[in-house]
């Protein structure tokens, strides 16, 4: 709605100026389009974020760098002086929300395991985000431990499942192995 705002302004001047639609009250200053403005840009990186989640198929290794980038975009823009102090006020506001839901992710183990696990990330995205080398380390025992409590002693065999014999057995593919077993950085 503020993109369309700002992108007729002029018409909506003109709109709302008019005495005979009884709307001057609604007419805005050049100082609060200029804040409308600043809305619009600052809040570009919420409206993307829910465009993306909303029609993407999201998954739960997304869910982490999202909000870490959402949380850069957020803090860059409290500091940044050349904004209104309402906007500034605001973000900061929305980075503390964003602080609450993130530190919820620390009570699940899903989200570490699935970026772990996750092929483009594994441990690496840890290191590169700036986590601490004992969080980083947690990680993977979170992932070691999951592995060896509930996979570790299924038997291993082909990648498609048959043994020997031709009958179907549930066993862990060989790549699972592999991976506990190589550089993860």
């Amino acid at each position: 709605m503020l993109d369309f705002a700002i992108k007729y302004q002029q018409a909506l001047d003109v709109f709302t100026g008019d005495r005979k639609f009884g709307l001057r009250k609604f007419k805005l200053s050049e100082k609060e389009w200029k804040i409308a403005t600043q809305l619009r840009d600052t809040l570009a990186i919420l409206k993307d974020a829910t465009t993306y989640f909303s029609r993407a198929t999201p998954n739960l290794a997304t869910v982490i760098p999202a909000m870490d980038h959402i949380n850069e975009s957020l803090t860059t823009h409290s500091f940044d002086q050349n904004l209104n102090s309402a906007i500034r006020a605001a973000l900061a506001m929305g980075k503390k929300t964003l602080d609450r839901y993130y530190s919820l992710t620390d009570s699940s183990q899903t989200y570490r395991i699935a970026m772990v696990l996750h092929p483009h990330h594994k441990l690496s995205y840890f290191k590169t985000a700036g986590w601490e080398a004992e969080w980083i380390q947690m990680a993977s025992d979170l992932v070691r431990h999951e592995f060896d409590f509930t996979y570790a002693d299924m038997p291993t065999g082909s990648a498609d499942g048959e043994s020997a014999d031709g009958e179907h057995e549930s066993q862990v593919p060989k790549v699972c192995l592999i991976w506990f077993n190589q550089d993860r950085y």
